[in-house]
Formats: C-alpha cells, structure tokens, sequence
C-alpha cells in the first residue's frame, strides 16, 4: 500500500497552534496521513530528547519517519577534508534517524563542481561506499540511503546517475523526485507513457524486490528552459507538472507501492491528502 505525507512542517500546522515537531505526528494523523520527513537540511541539530519524543509520538499515531541529509552535500568533492565532512553529515543524519526510529534518510548528489559527469558519478560512487562502511562501524548499517533524483540540469542526479549510485550497495534505493525529474526533463517528462519508462529502468537496473516500496518526493514545479528546476508550487497551480494521475496509473501498472513526501510550497499537507484521496479513488482515475 502507498503511503503519504510530508516533507518539513506545513503553513497549517502552524495555523492551528502547533509549535513543535514533535507535534507532527498527530497533525498527520488527524489529517490522515501515513509519513513524516523530518528536515536537517541545515545542519544536524535535534536533539536526542526531541528523537526520543518524536519516536513515541510517531508510534503512538502511525506515521513512518525518514529524514533529509543537510543540502550542502556534495558527493563528488575531490578535496579530502569534505569528502571526510560530508560522510559525516550522512553518519550523522543515519544516527539521528535511528534514535527517532526513521529508517530512511534522504541525501542530494550535489552539484557537479566542473567535474565530468562520468568521474563525478565514479567520486560520489566511492564516497557512499565509504559512508557505509563507517556507518557499520557504527552500528547503523540497518539505515537505509537514499540518493535524491535533482532537477536542475547542472546538478548529479538524473536517473541514470542514481541508478548507478545505488548499485553501489543492495542497502541503497533511490529517492525518486518526480517534481525534479519533470524539471530536469524541461516538461518532457509529462505522460503517462513517458513515467512508465523511467519507472521501468529503475526496475530493470535494481530489481523489483529493491524498487517495489521505494523512497519519493511529489510536487509541482515551476521550471526554466536552460536550468531545469526553479520553484515548488502548489496543486492549485494549472500550468506545471507533473500530474500525479499519470504517476498513479504506473505505480498500479507496475504494482509499486512507494513512500511518498509532498513537497509542495506551504501546502504540503493539503496536497498529500488529495494524492491519498485519488489513490483510494484509483478505479476511477485509471
């Protein structure tokens, strides 16, 4: 079955006097959602007192945890000192996953720092097969890694590039943004026929058994013809993809049941109940 929820805290949670992120859980849960991407994306700063309450709360209503690495990860960095730098932001984002009992955490690619795409893809390669070795030396080898799909064109993470990322441990899946890709794809990226390809390469490349619940992002977005991604917008917006029908009809072709985070700007909430709505109201939508 699909699950649905959010990235970070939505305008609404603060609209009806929630303060805290440990008050997510039954937010969501009121709402009827499923999950909860918790956000480092400026550093690891929770505490363990904040993990701890929000494991018990997201025990208490149900809601399933991951967590999205600092964005100043750069995988491919050639300088040693970062490279050092950036396992630690994901170790430390694994440790903080495994005290709140998230088993995900998101990582972005980074950008491609005027390397060759190919070498880049190799450095991040060896970087996450680093990342897991320290991670084990850890104890925290039950945490899973999932490498983000980018949408700007200068940026790592087109699908390929994940696809081989991942095969650099059967632990990792792919975090699949559908929002980036449409962007990356300057809107080609827009059909039903079109999602059924990207999803089946994924299949093809890392097996069904890895891809079957794998990790995603879903929102609209604004994009450029020369750059790819610009903004996340909302579902009211009429005029960007991608359009969550069409990604429906091939998650229930392929029968993949993923987890997946709006990201919508504000409305993330709102927009990740009307996903869950339209897959409950499947049969009539496909």
């Amino acid at each position: 079955m699909i699950k649905f929820g959010v990235a970070g805290n939505p305008d609404d949670f603060y609209d009806k006097k929630y303060k805290v992120s440990e008050q997510m859980p039954k937010y969501l849960s009121d709402m009827g959602l499923d999950a909860y991407e918790y956000q480092c994306s400026r550093g690891v700063r929770i505490s363990d007192e904040k993990c701890t309450k929000l494991r018990e709360e997201a025990n208490k209503y149900n809601i399933l945890l991951s967590v999205h690495a600092p964005y100043y990860i750069s995988l491919s960095t050639q300088e040693e000192e970062k490279r050092e730098k950036t396992i630690k932001y994901i170790t430390d984002t694994m440790e903080v996953a495994k005290k709140m009992g998230a088993t995900r955490i998101v990582v972005h690619a980074g950008a491609l720092l005027g390397l060759d795409r190919e070498y880049a893809v190799e450095s991040s390669c060896k970087l996450l097969k680093r990342a897991y070795d320290v991670a084990d030396n850890l104890g925290l080898s039950d945490i899973i890694i999932c490498p983000e799909t980018m949408g700007k064109i200068n940026q790592l993470g087109s699908s390929e590039e994940i696809i081989k990322m991942c095969l650099v441990d059967e632990r990792l899946i792919p975090t699949i943004d559908f929002g980036h890709l449409y962007c990356r794809s300057i809107g080609n990226l827009n059909s039903i026929d079109a999602w059924e390809e990207e999803l089946k390469m994924y299949i093809d490349k890392l097996g069904y058994d890895r891809m079957k619940n794998f990790h995603s992002h879903f929102s609209k977005m604004e994009y450029t013809q020369n750059g790819g991604e610009k903004r996340h917008v909302t579902f009211n917006d009429k005029e960007y993809g991608p359009h969550f029908e069409h990604v429906l009809c091939v998650l229930d072709k392929l029968k993949l049941s993923p987890r997946i985070i709006c990201e919508s700007a504000g409305t993330q909430s709102f927009d990740a109940l009307k996903m869950k709505e339209m897959y409950k109201c499947k049969e009539n939508i496909l």
